[in-house]
């Protein structure tokens, strides 16, 4: 009973999402021809507006929103960053989950996490996992104290520390925590992340780890980037610890002049997203944001649905989260769906979001990124050439393709 009433008050929420704006609700609002004949739209760009993560960017590429959930254990998570040497650190974190998980049956978007103690928190630099250069410790504290009480839906910021991390090694995050429901990350071989056997001390491979939302640092960049979007974005099926996903391709090749922050998650959806909860305002901190939302809104539909989503609702929920960007004073980019081996009533309803996807962007002044040009087979609709997770090769060309057509917007 508790389950079906929490399913039920998130629907009720997502019908009503329209955040702080009245985005439409669905194409019918906008016939089809009259989008094809608008006349070109610039970019809207508003004044940037201040928030809580001002003066704070992501210093690694990795992925650490909440969309899982774990429980009392000690977690450890290597992070390659994206500007090495002496910074200093703060590190931001939220005890709700930000998307659904599969059914929604462990985490679903807007579920607080439950009350935990962190007993401890510490940083570090390291080669790898089983190299034997660690630096000293450095304890991290919450308002001068080492340990925490966290509750349910909050929000909080450890204190700073200045950390040296030398080039080509990893900033390693270790904490204890005790408690049921801590929101997680479902890493997926991302980074090298474990859970510590107590018994032996042994790491243990962990794809559910709890972690910061932001490994955040005051350094200066030329822009700041959130990648939005689900598990295509966090970077899936990749190879294992090369951070060779389109994100961090991206940030390759720009180099650390700019700030890259994933904020991809697996299974998440656009409806997810559309709550627009803590998740969405940390989209809302950049100065550009990549939307790439739609799959699994096809594959599973929203929380508490039995159904796939129609091309309405995912058009309605990317109005809403177009409008909330641009009202934070974020340049869009919008993505349309790429292919991801659909059955054909699915493929449909994909084909039909992505006719609608350019008029979309081209009506409220996004910018436009055609993905699926790039990885469908051009002989069979529909067909991922790369994957429906695009592997190494599909994500450099994502990258590439990306940077060569938003280079100039980048450099502004």
């Amino acid at each position: 009973m508790r389950k079906l009433i929490s399913m039920l008050m998130i629907s009720a929420l997502l019908l009503m999402t329209a955040c702080s704006g009245n985005a439409p609700e669905s194409s019918q609002e906008i016939p089809e021809t009259q989008a094809q004949t608008q006349p070109e739209t610039e970019k809207i760009v508003m004044e940037k507006q201040p928030g809580r993560f001002d003066g704070h960017v992501s210093n690694t590429v990795i992925s650490t929103g909440n969309n899982y959930m774990t429980k009392t254990g000690i977690y450890r998570v290597y992070f390659p960053v994206e500007q090495s040497g002496e910074l200093e650190y703060q590190f931001y974190f939220s005890n709700t989950a930000d998307s659904t998980w599969h059914e929604g049956g462990i985490a679903y978007a807007g579920k607080p996490g439950g009350n935990y103690q962190i007993q401890y928190a510490r940083v570090w630099t390291a080669s790898s996992p089983d190299s034997d250069d660690d630096t000293d410790l450095i304890e991290i504290t919450f308002d001068g104290s080492p340990e925490k009480s966290v509750s349910p839906g909050e929000t909080f910021w450890s204190d700073a520390v200045t950390l040296d991390v030398p080039e080509g090694k990893y900033l390693v995050w270790e904490w204890s925590l005790e408690g049921e429901d801590i929101p997680c990350n479902r890493m997926t071989e991302l980074t090298y992340a474990y859970m510590i056997n107590n018994k032996n001390n042994n790491l243990v491979y962990n794809m559910d780890v709890p972690c910061p939302q932001l490994i955040g640092t005051n350094r200066e960049v030329r822009k700041k980037i959130a990648c939005f979007g689900d598990s295509i974005t966090q970077g899936a099926q990749t190879t294992p610890y090369a951070q060779n996903f389109w994100v961090s391709e991206i940030f390759e090749i720009l180099g650390s002049e700019y700030a890259v922050w994933n904020v991809g998650n697996g299974y998440a959806r656009a409806s997810d997203a559309a709550l627009c909860g803590d998740w969405l305002e940390r989209a809302q901190s950049a100065d550009i944001v990549t939307l790439a939302f739609g799959t699994n809104d096809l594959v599973m539909g929203q929380y508490g649905s039995s159904t796939a989503s129609s091309a309405d609702e995912i058009e309605g929920w990317l109005r809403t989260l177009i409008q909330e960007l641009q009202n934070a004073g974020c340049q869009v980019i919008l993505f349309n769906l790429p292919p991801f081996d659909f059955n054909q009533e699915t493929e449909a309803i994909r084909q039909e979001v992505n006719s609608r996807i350019p008029g979309i962007a081209q009506e409220t002044g996004c910018a436009f990124f055609d993905w699926n040009v790039l990885l469908e087979d051009p002989d069979e609709q529909g067909k991922a050439l790369y994957g429906g997770h695009p592997d190494d090769a599909g994500c450099r060309i994502i990258a590439e393709a990306f940077l060569e057509q938003f280079g100039d917007l980048l450099k502004e």
